[in-house]
């Protein structure tokens, strides 16, 4: 697609162009998908935050329990709150399969769009890899045989495989799972809840720590940030799952919100207040013991099964986000259209499900903890740009139709929002382990020599591409990112 040459018809015929491009996302053909119901879609937000309470015991041991409830009543005020605000925003104004990446991209331009998008991908997918890890941390006890060497990465890769399927169904079967899963794998916690109420000490509640035991910070803060963090994973299901974004989304957040807050900070009242607080003991996998100690031994069984159960849940809903990303990354011509390829039964990106499914497998082999700060330090770096170029496209573009607006106008009033935000995903960045930045960096290296290979490949017409103009930026005119001209 060329220019037309700056004249007040060609300016007019341009300015046309882009108010038509915003009426309607960014894709190669229109394609008819059905959406998800409300209720799916608030599961599917909840497994793509959270999951549950399976994984949040290491905190009470880093932290103590005091500052395990506070953290679990205050951050998600000041984290969660904001970046669902932002997503509810950006992801109305901006609406398209990629995202978070179409943001990034209409404020910075292809090369910054493309890297949060290749920041954002790699921490989905090693987050992916990092669900049969904590089903086997919950089951190990039974499984020592395939705690470790090979045995135990073939059944991570085929079970991961296999978790994979349900993915190419579509993504309200995908809702609909998430649904039962939610529950079931809640249920333990219901019970645990119930039967500690007799047992509970409050005392325990502001319980600090033993005297001479150092606290562990970063373990703390990356758990909490993990277990409350990805709200802007939906915004690449936007525009093939969710029925008027504008009034949805928001609604979904808040419903979603509430329903993340008690499904945590209930049952960590209730194990706390009931059970002996050596921190030793609280690592990941301890609420099976904690099972065992209120309800029974045989339930124990229970915890892990519903373990298992939270982790196809956030493992099915985060895979679809993942898939969806890549096809979105495709039509703004960032990747070669062979990601976007699509099941001609299902009309699912195969390719992209299958792309994010063999990467996981792929890193499966890190350890808990590594997984979990890498997967921090790629959403904080990829979270800073998106912070960013919210700020950026409120001032350069305040006249874009936001079907959904956060109630905030004043510039002062939006950077304080994002204060804490900024503040805490740059502790997240430079709290790292060695290796994590070794990890980093060289994953990062990788990416922008892709990045630079492609745009070679596609001047070149070696590979297929989608051709789009730069970004929203480069205009005055305002309008939607540049159409998508194959």
């Amino acid at each position: 697609m060329e220019i037309p040459q700056q004249c007040p018809s060609s300016k007019k015929l341009l300015a046309d162009e882009e108010k038509e491009c915003l009426k309607e996302p960014p894709s190669i053909s229109k394609i008819t998908t059905k959406k998800l119901a409300f209720i799916p879609l608030l599961f599917l937000i909840y497994f793509q935050v959270s999951g549950g309470p399976y994984g949040t015991e290491a905190m009470v041991g880093a932290g103590g329990s005091f500052y395990a409830i506070l953290g679990f009543v205050i951050f998600p005020i000041l984290w969660s709150v904001p970046e669902a605000l932002i997503t509810a925003e950006l992801s109305t104004a901006f609406p398209g399969n990629g995202g978070f990446v179409i943001w990034t991209h209409q404020a910075f331009g292809p090369f910054w769009g493309f890297l949060i998008g290749f920041w954002k991908f790699l921490g989905a997918v090693i987050n992916l890899s990092s669900y049969p890890l904590l089903c086997l941390n919950y089951i190990d006890p039974d499984l020592l045989a395939l705690s470790s060497s090979l045995p135990h990465y073939f059944v991570i890769s085929v079970s991961t495989l296999l978790l994979s399927v349900l993915n190419f169904t579509g993504l309200p079967i995908v809702g609909y799972a998430s649904v039962s899963l939610g529950i079931l794998s809640y249920l333990p916690f219901i019970v645990i809840s119930l039967f500690a109420i007799p047992k509970i000490d409050p005392r325990k509640w502001v319980f600090l720590g033993q005297k001479g035991r150092k606290k562990d910070w970063p373990l703390f803060f990356n758990t909490l940030f993990w277990n409350l963090n990805c709200w802007d994973n939906v915004s690449t299901l936007v525009v093939e799952g969710v029925t008027e974004p504008s009034k949805t989304l928001p609604k979904a957040y808040l419903s979603t919100g509430l329903i993340t807050f008690f499904a945590h900070l209930i049952p960590l009242l209730a194990s706390t207040g009931a059970m002996s607080l050596d921190l030793d003991d609280w690592v990941t996998g301890y609420y099976t013991e904690v099972g065992e100690k209120i309800v029974g031994k045989k339930f124990k069984r229970w915890v892990r099964l519903g373990a298992f159960l939270s982790g196809i849940g956030v493992f099915q809903s985060q895979l679809s986000s993942c898939s969806y990303q890549l096809l979105g990354m495709t039509e703004l011509g960032l990747l070669p259209t062979i990601f976007g390829t699509r099941s001609k039964r299902f009309n699912t990106p195969w390719v992209g499900i299958l792309i994010s499914t063999v990467t996981s497998i792929l890193v499966s082999y890190m350890k808990f903890r590594h997984v979990i700060s890498v997967v921090n330090v790629f959403n904080s770096l990829g979270m800073l740009f998106e912070f960013t170029a919210f700020i950026y496209l409120r001032m350069k573009f305040p006249d874009v139709d936001r079907p959904y607006k956060v109630p905030v106008t004043k510039l002062r009033s939006l950077i304080a929002m994002c204060f804490f935000p900024f503040g805490f995903l740059l502790y997240v960045v430079c709290a790292g382990h060695p290796i994590v930045y070794l990890v980093v960096a060289l994953l990062t290296l990788l990416g922008v020599l892709w990045y630079f290979c492609m745009r070679m490949f596609q001047a070149k017409m070696w590979i297929d591409f989608n051709h789009v103009m730069k970004k929203l930026a480069d205009y005055e005119n305002l309008g939607y990112y540049d159409q998508i001209v194959k």
